[in-house]
């Protein structure tokens, strides 16, 4: 895509004026644009001299002020990509995903950094932590919101906070706390989403479960094989059991085998089960909804477990598309730090990491829609 760039310049100039309201400064839009140019550049490495040698810059100053001290709204940026994703890609019954990203630093001195698990490494590394809204349709996926996780630590850390320009109201969020944030905004903006799915991280939250349920969407939410249920509502005594407990008693009937996407290396094949449970909340009984459990054909011991608000009439291969879908929130982040350099940047202040994420997310969805036309042009049945 990145050598076709020239071929839909014009695109690309339509696309970067609906933010021109955004920069008091022209010198600052056209820098902007130059850098998602760059962004989207193939070159070794996205640092400053690189991409300031792409795009005719003889230093990386106007970037470094582009970043740092430039006026300009990265919200709202972020505000005007929801409108472009609504427009272009907007679907009733879009999902939105949410998820986390790491990003690997040295030093102590970046807004947000510390040893801290990454689900990027595998381990606990010194590393910023992102925070994701995709969203996703039968035809594209791209990116809505982000939030940088700033650990506890940090947050009460004033000298240090200064330091890295974090704004005083700026306080402690739990990553199911910002995912929150980001999805209630983006129905604000009116953004079309029928369901939400996401991690283990996400699932194992009842709150933003209940906020999801709250604001009238469904939900496929990975949960903990720790997670209580009820196998039917309780009149008196009988205890929660773990959802993994529940399953390991479910029936070879209970199974079926689906194949519910195309994955890289060929179709998706699970084996999908479900049953009615009732949640317990502290013990208590909590709301129904579908107990889903997911089995790799190959290791029977390799089991997922969800929960959904989803309505009974719900067909299982509705609910295991949904719960499918949560990885393309990883193909996207895949996509932006391969394509747009969203993890390739040298910036320590909490504004400068919103601006370059922010940057490099207008790209990814800028070329989202070039596929999305491609696709259009090559009469490739898109759905809506």
């Amino acid at each position: 895509m990145t050598e076709q760039l020239d071929t839909w310049s014009e695109d690309f100039e339509a696309f970067h004026a609906r933010f021109a309201h955004l920069f008091s400064r022209s010198e600052t839009r056209e820098q902007a644009a130059k850098y998602m140019r760059g962004l989207m550049a193939k070159i070794e490495r996205k640092n400053g001299w690189q991409i300031a040698e792409e795009i005719g810059d003889n230093t990386p100053d106007r970037t470094q002020r582009l970043l740092y001290s430039s006026h300009w709204g990265w919200d709202g940026a972020r505000d005007e990509l929801q409108y472009f994703v609504i427009e272009t890609f907007g679907d009733d019954n879009g999902v939105g995903i949410v998820d986390e990203t790491g990003f690997l630093k040295k030093g102590d001195c970046s807004v947000g950094v510390k040893r801290q698990y990454s689900g990027t490494a595998g381990k606990v590394e010194n590393c910023q932590i992102g925070t994701f809204l995709c969203y996703a349709t039968p035809s594209s996926h791209v990116f809505l919101d982000r939030r940088l996780y700033l650990p506890g630590t940090w947050c009460a850390d004033q000298e240090r906070r200064a330091r890295a320009k974090v704004p005083v109201e700026v306080e402690f969020q739990t990553k199911p706390e910002q995912a929150i944030e980001m999805l209630e905004y983006a129905w604000e903006q009116g953004v079309p989403m029928h369901w939400v799915t996401g991690d283990e991280v996400y699932g194992d939250s009842p709150t933003l479960r209940d906020t999801v349920e709250s604001h009238g969407k469904l939900y496929v939410l990975a949960v903990s094989s720790n997670t209580p249920v009820f196998e039917q509502t309780p009149v008196e005594g009988p205890a929660p059991a773990t959802v993994a407990s529940v399953v390991s008693t479910w029936p070879a009937q209970q199974w079926e085998r689906l194949t519910t996407a195309q994955g890289e290396k060929g179709p998706l094949i699970y084996d999908w089960g479900r049953m009615r449970v009732v949640e317990s909340r502290d013990g208590l009984p909590g709301p129904d909804g579908w107990l889903l459990a997911r089995c790799s054909v190959s290791d029977p011991e390799d089991i997922a477990y969800y929960l959904s608000n989803a309505p009974v009439e719900a067909t299982l291969m509705e609910l295991a598309r949904v719960a499918c879908i949560r990885y393309t929130v990883e193909q996207c982040i895949e996509e932006a730090k391969g394509e747009t350099g969203l993890d390739e940047y040298e910036v320590r202040y909490w504004h400068s990491w919103h601006r370059h994420i922010t940057l490099s997310m207008m790209a990814h969805a800028w070329l989202a829609s070039i596929r999305h036309k491609e696709l259009g042009k090559k009469g490739v049945m898109i759905q809506s």
